[in-house]
């Protein structure tokens, strides 16, 4: 049976946010079978539980941030939380408590590799009960001018990303990216992928309260012309991988992992998201799958998803 997986004990780590510039405390803990991914803002009172489903991002500006009416009625958020999905989604973590005294999940070193490696330091636990898929069964498509995603059958997992900013720096890189995780290792090929921005938009992101905590340390940033960290980029291609690793983390957000093909060009958070709205409002277009012996199923995540 393919099972569904959680973390061997508790982790935590200690960053700021990308955005809010602030001191963030994060906390993983160990959740049982069928519960799923559940933020929790812990410095509330009382706290207030964010389950991770795509009804519950509420605002898309820069990142994915999930929203609940806390008991008081007030409206309890957590940015940025793409990163950290996108690590659960390549380890095949289904289940997950998710602490966090601040607004934001802290950003570390902009990539989901930090994620990667603090869940792995604990260790995976199998549990006794059978991992639910998503299947996708007819193609789904949202559009916002030239840009567009598309979710479309396949019996794995699989995406095709496109980019194109018009910009020196990334018009030399790769543009395009297809990743097939029949064969690739997420840890390996996509995990190390940086977000990135553009010095340009500093000032006015900041005048909206964004991009606080952006610094070299933990984002690609370039001038009108070149890359600005010193050591350049971690592999050639990171601007649409990092682009992967994010669509990856906001298609976790449906809550359970999908086994489709995405095609996508110039989407962002908020047509991701979108994208996964239109599949469950159409019955039609998807079931749900589980696997009672490994041999029927999908070759999928095997380098990430073997037995801890």
């Amino acid at each position: 049976m393919m099972r569904q997986r959680t973390i061997r004990s508790i982790v935590r780590t200690v960053g700021v946010g990308l955005h809010s510039g602030e001191r963030v405390e994060l906390v993983l803990r160990p959740a049982p079978a069928d519960t799923g991914i559940v933020f929790s803002r812990t410095d509330l009172d009382p706290p207030v539980s964010i389950a991770a489903r795509a009804d519950s991002v509420n605002d898309t500006r820069m990142a994915s941030t999930l929203s609940a009416v806390g008991p008081g009625g007030g409206d309890a958020r957590i940015a940025t939380v793409e990163h950290l999905m996108s690590a659960l989604a390549g380890l095949g973590i289904d289940n997950l408590f998710v602490d966090v005294d601040a607004a934001e999940i802290p950003i570390l070193d902009g990539s989901s590799a930090s994620f990667v490696y603090l869940i792995r330091s604990v260790g995976i636990a199998e549990q006794a009960a059978p991992k639910r898929f998503i299947r996708v069964l007819r193609p789904i498509e949202v559009r916002d001018g030239d840009k567009f995603a598309r979710l479309e059958p396949h019996f794995g997992f699989r995406l095709d990303f496109s980019i194109s900013f018009g910009h020196p720096a990334i018009d030399a890189t790769g543009q395009r990216i297809e990743v097939d995780f029949a064969h690739i290792s997420y840890a390996k090929e996509v995990a190390r992928a940086r977000t990135f921005g553009f010095m340009r938009d500093v000032e006015a992101l900041r005048s909206h309260g964004l991009a606080k905590g952006g610094n070299l340390g933990n984002a690609i940033v370039m001038d009108e012309y070149r890359v600005l960290n010193d050591e350049g980029l971690r592999v050639d291609d990171e601007f649409a991988m990092h682009k992967v690793l994010d669509a990856i983390g906001d298609l976790y957000l449906i809550g359970h992992p999908l086994l489709a093909s995405y095609v996508a060009h110039k989407s962002g958070h908020a047509l991701n998201n979108l994208l996964l709205r239109e599949l469950l409002a159409h019955a039609d277009a998807w079931e749900w799958a589980s696997f009672s012996h490994l041999g029927e199923a999908p070759k999928l995540f095997e380098l990430d998803w073997s037995p801890a």
